[in-house]
C-alpha cells in the first residue's frame, strides 16, 4: 500500500510525502522548543542562584533591603543547623554595601558585595572575562571583582586603582574612603548583576558598618537540587532563631522566576499545535489511502474480514507513515540541538533574555517521552477517520470493479 510501484502517480502518494514533511517540521519544532525553553530556564536559573545562592538566611530588617541594614552573628550554632540540613551543599557569610566607584573623573554607584574566605569563587567561572578572582587570605585584602559593564563606564581594566566611597554612619559629611586593584572582570549577562555588583572582601564592609568580626549580613546557602529549595527553606526557617528569616530565589527575584516559568506554557502550546498539525495531515493521508483501497475494503469484507481488523490494517500504515516522519523531525531537531551547544550561532540580546548566546538542554529522555507522547496521541486520534470503513458496503464498491 506505500511501496507498490504502481501506485507512485496516485493521489495518496503525495498526500503521503505532504503528511511525512508535516509530521517532520512538528517534531522538530517540538524538540527546538522543549530544547531552547528547557536551556534558558536552566541558564537562568544557574546564574541567578551563582551569585546569590538558594536561600539566603538573614534578620528581617534585610530581608526586603537590597544592602545589609543590621548584622546577624556569624554564630557556630546557626551555621551547624544550616549545615546539618539535607540537602545543603554550601553555606557562605556575605554583607551587601552601597557605594559609590571613582575613576579619574568618572563616577558610578554600586553595591559591593562582601565575602569570605569560604566563599565559592568557581560558582562564576563562566563569567570571568579577564583578569583572576580576588585572592583572600589572613589579611583584608585590596582586591576587588568588578563587571565589565562598569569598568567600560569607568574606563578602567585589570591592574587597575579604583577609588570607593561609602556612606558614614557617625559622620554623614565625611564619606569613608577605600582604595581597591581591580583583580578580575565579570560579565554575567544580567543588567541587574552586571550594572551594581562589586566582589571584594567582607572586612571591609565590618569596618565600615563598624561590625565585629563575627558578623554578617547574610548567609548563603546552596542546596543540590532547586526544585527542593522551598521545602529545605522551610525546614530551615522553623529551626532558627526567630530574628532570622529565609528568603528563598525565588521569592528574591520573583519577577524572573514567573517569567521563565512561562516558557513551560508557551511550550506546551507548541507541542500541543504541532500534535494537531500532523494529526490533521496524517488523518488526511489516512483518509485518501481508505477511499482509494475501498475496492480492495469491500474484497476484504466479502471473504470475511471485519471492520476492525481492516481499521488495523490501514492504522499500521498511518503508524509507519507517521513514524518515518519522526525520524526526519528527529534528525532536524537533534542536528540543531548538536550545532547550537557547539557553535551557538543564534544570539540574543542579554538585556532581554539574560544570555548572549540560545543555551539549548535536552537529553536521550525528554526526546523519548517527546516522540512516544506524539505517537500515542496520533495513533488513538487516527481511529476516527477510520471509522469511515465501516460504512463500506462490499455490494456497491465491488460493483465497478
Amino acid at each position: 500500500m506505500r511501496f507498490n510501484p504502481s501506485h507512485k502517480g496516485s493521489v495518496s502518494v503525495q498526500i503521503i510525502k505532504i503528511a511525512k514533511l508535516a509530521v517532520a517540521l512538528g517534531m522538530s519544532m517540538i524538540l527546538i522548543a522543549v530544547a531552547t525553553g528547557k536551556g534558558l530556564q536552566k541558564e537562568i536559573q544557574e546564574k541567578t542562584v551563582a551569585f546569590n545562592g538558594h536561600l539566603v538566611v538573614a534578620p528581617f530588617e534585610n530581608s526586603e533591603s537590597q544592602i545589609s541594614v543590621l548584622p546577624v552573628a556569624n554564630d557556630p550554632k546557626t551555621l551547624k543547623i544550616l549545615n546539618k540540613e539535607d540537602g545543603v551543599t554550601h553555606v557562605n557569610g556575605v554583607a551587601l554595601k552601597g557605594g559609590l566607584l571613582k575613576a579619574g573623573d568618572n563616577f558610578e554607584g554600586i553595591i559591593m558585595k562582601g565575602v569570605s574566605q569560604d566563599y565559592q569563587w568557581n560558582k562564576l567561572n563562566s563569567f570571568l572575562v579577564s583578569g583572576n578572582f580576588p585572592v583572600l587570605g589572613d589579611k583584608t585584602s585590596n582586591e576587588i571583582l568588578l563587571s565589565g559593564v562598569i569598568a567600560k563606564r569607568l574606563s578602567i581594566g585589570v591592574g587597575d586603582e579604583v577609588t570607593a566611597y561609602f556612606q558614614n554612619s557617625k559622620n554623614q559629611q565625611l564619606p569613608n574612603i577605600r582604595k581597591f586593584n581591580v583583580a578580575g572582570l565579570f560579565l554575567s549577562g544580567f543588567p541587574e548583576f552586571d550594572q551594581n555588583f562589586v566582589l571584594g572582601d567582607l572586612r571591609h564592609i565590618q569596618r565600615i558598618n563598624k561590625w565585629r568580626n563575627n558578623e554578617i549580613g547574610a548567609y548563603e546557602v546552596f542546596v543540590s537540587n532547586l526544585k527542593m529549595a522551598d521545602i529545605i527553606g522551610s525546614s530551615i526557617y522553623d529551626k532558627l532563631p526567630s530574628d532570622l528569616d529565609v528568603i528563598e530565589i525565588t521569592r528574591q527575584y520573583a519577577t524572573i522566576f514567573q517569567w521563565i516559568s512561562l516558557f513551560d506554557f508557551n511550550i506546551l502550546i507548541i507541542i500541543i499545535v504541532m500534535i494537531i498539525v500532523g494529526v490533521i495531515n496524517i488523518s488526511t493521508a489516512l483518509l485518501v489511502l481508505i477511499l482509494e483501497r475501498s475496492s480492495m475494503i469491500g474484497l476484504l469484507k466479502s471473504i470475511g474480514a471485519g471492520n476492525r481488523l481492516i481499521q488495523k490494517i490501514f492504522l499500521y500504515n498511518g503508524v509507519a507513515i507517521m513514524s518515518e516522519g519522526l525520524l526526519w523531525g528527529n534528525l532536524i531537531g537533534f542536528l540543531f540541538y548538536f550545532t547550537q551547544n557547539y557553535w551557538g550561532w543564534i544570539r540574543l540580546d542579554p538585556e532581554t533574555y539574560y544570555v548572549n548566546v540560545a543555551p539549548v538542554s535536552l537529553n536521550f529522555w525528554d526526546g523519548l517521552i517527546l516522540n512516544l507522547g506524539f505517537l500515542l496521541v496520533s495513533s488513538l486520534l487516527l481511529w476516527i477517520p477510520s471509522l469511515i470503513i465501516s460504512n463500506i458496503r462490499p455490494a456497491r464498491v465491488l460493483r465497478f470493479r
